[in-house]
């Protein structure tokens, strides 16, 4: 089931206990760890779901950024849709959906660079925010069970605002 929920003012530190996890983990082979996605944007309704940027110089190797993130708990995936990123997830809810989701990336990669214009984009417009979480409402409300539809159904509303945040820097 896909829950998008009121933001929760605990969002920011549980941010701030994953990175700190994250960082020991990884030492300084994390660059910038940042926390993106709707968690990360004060007053956003979002799945419950905090979403982490961890750049990186290079991902490969990747065995001393996977080791260290499996040794912790974190489960690896690999995205062959987006090869720009590692893909890791933490923890459940009892719904079975993931806590944490961690995405590794190059430090001034496309995937870097968008995902924080994003980011700060809605940080820095409340109505486009609000835009943005009238639009997953919506979405998870016609699509409960169907994550896929879900997110197709926010990918040209994002790739927008990422146009227009990146023209803007």
């Amino acid at each position: 089931m896909i829950d998008v929920v009121p933001y929760d003012p605990n969002w920011p530190a549980a941010f701030e206990d994953e990175r700190s996890r994250l960082s020991l983990a990884l030492g300084p082979l994390a660059v910038r760890i940042e926390h993106h996605g709707s968690t990360a944007v004060p007053g956003l309704a979002a799945k419950p779901v905090i979403d982490i940027q961890v750049s990186v110089a290079s991902l490969t190797p990747r065995e001393p950024i996977v080791s260290p993130l499996v040794a912790i708990g974190y489960q690896h995936s690999i995205d062959p849709i987006e090869p720009q990123h590692e893909f890791f997830s933490r923890g459940y809810h009892q719904d079975g959906s993931r806590k944490v989701h961690v995405h590794v990336c190059e430090v001034g990669s496309t995937w870097e660079r968008r995902h924080l214009a994003f980011r700060d984009e809605l940080r820095r417009n409340p109505d486009t925010a609000a835009e943005y979480g009238a639009l997953k409402r919506r979405l998870a409300a016609n699509h409960p069970r169907d994550i896929f539809t879900y997110v197709d159904g926010k990918t040209d509303f994002i790739r927008s605002v990422e146009q227009r945040a990146l023209a803007d820097t």
